[in-house]
């Protein structure tokens, strides 16, 4: 588990009024680094429990949150720990959102070799991918457009709105052909795209050029 996330999954298990007092839904939101809208679809889907007030209010078990932390304790390790911090400076850091064990191990072969001061993270559902964005807040997303948990399209265009994602890069990787992609042609206008059959070729180099915007220095006013 990531430290930010571990310190969450502390903070919820030893909160001394976790046994009486839920949560709402912007607290989990918060806690969890997701928009409200996740954390409804959260409940809808039975991944939290909770139930509404005589006023109409959504309270959420303190219980369920911090079992749904505990599931996902080592989702936020890195697959990659050669990074660290160098100078005071953090390592630069990946975040891959992909359900296939195989690209998995492919990026991470990639990312190993080629870019080893990187921190390389890995969630294989969308939820769980939204959740440790949020915390890791990574210089640069690789997104599969499909995914379990959520629509990979959807997710993309969480990620590209949402303002504390503002200073990351996305990737989109695909199984789909271009005639494929025409559904989802909304969420990847301006993303760069790489068909996974063209994975090893192109991602690196979009990788490399995506890294180095986020490390660019801002350019400083002409004299």
């Amino acid at each position: 588990m990531s430290a930010p996330i571990r310190q969450n999954y502390a903070m919820a298990v030893d909160d001394p009024s976790s046994s009486s007092e839920p949560y709402t839904t912007i607290e989990v939101a918060s806690l969890l680094g997701l928009a409200v809208r996740s954390v409804q679809l959260m409940v809808d889907r039975g991944e939290l429990d909770a139930w509404k007030t005589p006023g109409g209010h959504r309270r959420i078990s303190r219980a369920s949150v911090e079992r749904w932390l505990a599931e996902r304790r080592g989702g936020g390790k890195p697959a990659d720990a050669g990074g660290g911090r160098s100078g005071g400076k953090r390592a630069q850091r990946v975040l891959l959102i992909e359900d296939s064990v195989h690209f998995q191990n492919l990026v991470r072969l990639l990312v190993g070799q080629k870019f080893p001061q990187v921190e390389l993270h890995v969630a294989d559902e969308g939820f769980v991918g939204l959740a440790m964005a949020g915390q890791l807040q990574p210089d640069v997303l690789i997104v599969d457009i499909l995914l379990p948990g959520i629509d990979g399209a959807t997710l993309i265009t969480s990620l590209r709105s949402h303002p504390q994602f503002r200073q990351s890069r996305l990737i989109v990787i695909t199984s789909l052909d271009e005639s494929q992609r025409e559904p989802y042609a909304f969420a990847l206008a301006g993303v760069p795209v790489v068909h996974k059959p063209n994975l090893v070729a192109e991602l690196p180099s979009l990788l490399s050029e995506a890294l180095g915007a986020t490390a660019a220095p801002a350019p400083s006013a002409a004299p």
